[in-house]
């Protein structure tokens, strides 16, 4: 196999949404294209959101926004109209604050502070919090 580039998709219910979100609240560059939307991913790399009439959004993240910050990067998303997931099925002992940030007691063992969101489309996303990057 010879390949040229790797990229992810996944569906969306809305173009016009999904385009004003991850563009003006994410802040995404996108590029049109005829088969949906593509999206430049910070890395180099993108992602490709088409929209599908029998939308389910999809019930794992499909995206991960790693942050220096998960206080300030929440804030700013919060002050857009972001809402933030709250969920009372994680591991033992893990609780999410007020404004949904789960933090990690030990990040070898549960990984990096996070916290959840959904697009228009109720495709879960998240910020995840490397103080390194």
């Amino acid at each position: 196999m010879n390949t040229l580039t790797v990229f992810n998709g996944f569906s969306v219910s809305d173009a016009d949404a999904t385009r004003d979100f991850y563009s003006n609240i994410v802040g995404l560059e996108i590029e049109d294209e005829k088969m949906g939307l593509r999206y430049k991913l910070p890395s180099g790399s993108t992602t490709f959101m088409y929209v599908k009439p029998d939308h389910k959004p999809a019930e794992y993240t499909v995206l991960n926004f790693v942050v220096s910050d998960i206080v300030a990067a929440v804030d700013e998303l919060i002050a857009k109209g972001v809402k933030f997931e709250m969920y009372d099925n994680l591991y033992t002992g893990a609780t999410q604050d007020e404004k949904g940030i789960l933090r990690s007691p030990d990040q070898q063992k549960y990984g990096p502070s996070i916290a959840w969101f959904k697009d228009p489309s109720g495709n879960i996303l998240s910020v995840i919090e490397d103080k390194t990057a």
